[in-house]
């Protein structure tokens, strides 16, 4: 199991993006959350097996059809932090 940070950067806010990734996540049965960040960012945390993570930031980078991805950053651990379920933080 692996996990990752990511923040994704561009039109991502208001366009359907944080329940893109919560469909996306759940069918990959990873776990974690996602979130709008102040400054237009979304943010996600999502741990699971290393080749769903994969399919999870390849979606990242494409996001829903209203959105406009500009950069995704990545950063990846070992270590888990125990989430139950994938969710949408406030």
């Amino acid at each position: 199991m692996k996990r990752f940070f990511a923040r994704v950067k561009g039109r991502v806010q208001g366009v359907g993006f944080r329940y893109f990734v919560m469909r996306k996540a759940s069918s990959y049965n990873l776990c974690g959350y996602v979130r709008n960040c102040q400054n237009g960012d979304v943010e996600v945390e999502a741990e699971g097996e290393k080749d769903q993570l994969d399919l999870l930031a390849r979606d990242l980078r494409e996001g829903p059809s209203l959105s406009r991805v500009k950069d995704v950053r990545l950063e990846w651990f070992e270590d888990e932090k125990g989430y139950k379920g994938f969710d949408l933080k406030w």
